[in-house]
């Protein structure tokens, strides 16, 4: 039940984050669902090997390569999805950004919701 959870609250991120930037676009919240599973299956099988591939170049940046990674995730997943589109790599990285933030938030505000 948790995991449907974060993932609703993953696609609401998605959702709203691609009404408020101009370079990505999604169709409906339905395809913010989709959007958020894939996502979710690329960080759990593809990150890591990304992560570890990079891991000089991440320790000399001190951990801001991390960024880059994101923000090709997402441009991936732009690839895989004919429903979700990002303009440009600087938007990818923008997005992947915004959405950590806002992640983040929904999720202190689902778990201090869920505790009280």
């Amino acid at each position: 039940m948790n995991l449907i959870i974060r993932l609703l609250i993953n696609a609401f991120a998605v959702f709203v984050l691609a009404h408020f930037l101009s370079g990505v676009a999604v169709d409906g919240y339905v395809g913010a669902i989709i959007v958020a599973v894939v996502l979710s299956i690329l960080n759990l099988l593809v990150k890591p090997i990304l992560v570890v591939l990079t891991l000089p170049v991440t320790l000399i940046t001190l951990g801001l390569f991390l960024l880059v990674i994101n923000a090709l995730i997402i441009l991936l997943a732009d690839k895989l999805i004919d429903g979700f589109a990002v303009s440009s790599f600087w938007t990818a990285l923008l997005f992947s950004i915004l959405l950590s933030i806002l992640q983040s938030i929904l999720q202190a505000v689902f778990s201090d919701a869920k505790k009280s």
